[in-house]
């Protein structure tokens, strides 16, 4: 039997291209673990898909500020390294599959010790911190943008393009107006700060409320602990988070405000959706979202909205735009470039396992 062994965590992000990934080999047979951390989204996502067995390891958070618990941290990620070494040792993988997050960096460490190959997915225009201190352990490194590859000047980076779950194609408009309990006659919106919510773009949607939903209905993720009951309204819907349904609410959905992290970006041009971004300033993130959001807009894919700029009012004007303007986005994405990256990580992942496993390797 093949094994494979996933990581990632910490948001949705780090989890997504897994979840997509994750059913081609349990349909080939593979053995399937994922190591992630104790609390993390990741858990939770991870455990509720039949057939792959977690393991949760000690992590730390890697900060680029001044923090105490930067002197606590080294010693949680020296414990998961330590953690996840044994687990590789324990579960012979053929290869180790990582799609970044603080979690992923003792796994990589981890099957770098075991001499087991390690495939890693960047999916921003540049990699994050982890990414960047496991990418010199790995054998290959997938990017979703062509820019990466070039920038990373190895020849271990491959230009794949964004990895999308296949079941997101899959959503009915008709299951997701019953799930929101929406009636037809308006456009829908669905708001989407991200799996952690952002409060910023919760607070701009909330202030301009009694304009936006004259216009449309809203189904809002705001994050956990961030929905206001007193709101809720038949044109005013809201979720902590969505996962299951996420297909259907994404099929009824007219436009999307969103934060720009590359995975859910992607995901909404795979599917047609006109959308309005967001993005973290380079105070609150490394500035990755940014460039993800000038990405798509010069592509003519979305409008951009600073969030220095945002408002209820601008928010509005800005949703307006975008929404009388829907078919001109609409089709530019459907003429923009098309990959199969699925199907290119997945082989890139298999051959990496079959080259490893023909050649002497000690556990």
């Amino acid at each position: 039997m093949r094994k494979i062994l996933f990581t990632g965590g910490g948001s949705a992000g780090h989890v997504t291209v897994n979840l997509a990934l994750i059913p081609r080999f349990l349909a080939e047979g593979w053995q399937v673990d994922y190591i992630g951390s104790q609390d993390g989204i990741e858990r939770r996502l991870i455990e509720a898909v039949p057939d792959v067995r977690y393991f949760a390891i000690s992590t730390g958070k890697l900060r680029r500020y001044m923090d105490w618990q930067n002197v606590k941290d080294p010693f949680k990620v020296v414990k998961g390294i330590a953690q996840a070494y044994r687990i590789i040792r324990e579960r012979k993988p053929d290869v180790v599959f990582s799609k970044g997050g603080f979690v992923s960096v003792p796994v990589v460490l981890g099957a770098r010790l075991n001499r087991v190959p390690v495939v890693i997915h960047e999916s921003d225009m540049t990699p994050g911190l982890a990414n960047r201190i496991a990418i010199p352990f790995a054998a290959v490194v997938c990017t979703t943008f062509p820019e990466t590859a070039g920038q990373l000047g190895s020849g271990k980076a491959r230009y794949v393009g964004a990895v999308v779950r296949e079941d997101l194609k899959l959503g009915r408009a008709e299951r997701g107006r019953a799930f929101c309990r929406l009636s037809a006659g308006k456009p829908v919106l669905l708001v989407m700060g991200g799996s952690l919510g952002s409060r910023s773009i919760n607070e701009a949607v909330r202030s301009a409320l009694p304009q936006l939903t004259r216009r449309f209905h809203i189904v809002h993720v705001c994050g956990r602990g961030q929905t206001v009951r007193e709101l809720e309204s038949p044109s005013y819907r809201q979720y902590e988070y969505v996962d299951r349904e996420l297909p259907d609410v994404l099929a009824m959905a007219d436009l999307v405000l969103s934060r720009a992290g590359s995975n859910a970006i992607f995901e909404f041009l795979s599917l047609r959706k006109p959308m309005l971004l967001v993005p973290l300033t380079k105070e609150q993130s490394r500035g990755d979202q940014i460039l993800n959001a000038r990405s798509f807009q010069a592509s003519g894919y979305c409008e951009v909205l600073e969030e220095t700029g945002l408002n209820g009012r601008t928010l509005e004007q800005s949703l307006a735009r975008l929404y009388d303007n829907r078919r001109d986005y609409i089709s530019r994405m459907t003429s923009g470039e098309r990959r199969d990256a699925l199907t290119d990580v997945f082989g890139l992942i298999r051959r990496e396992a079959f080259q490893a496993s023909s050649a002497e390797r000690r556990f």
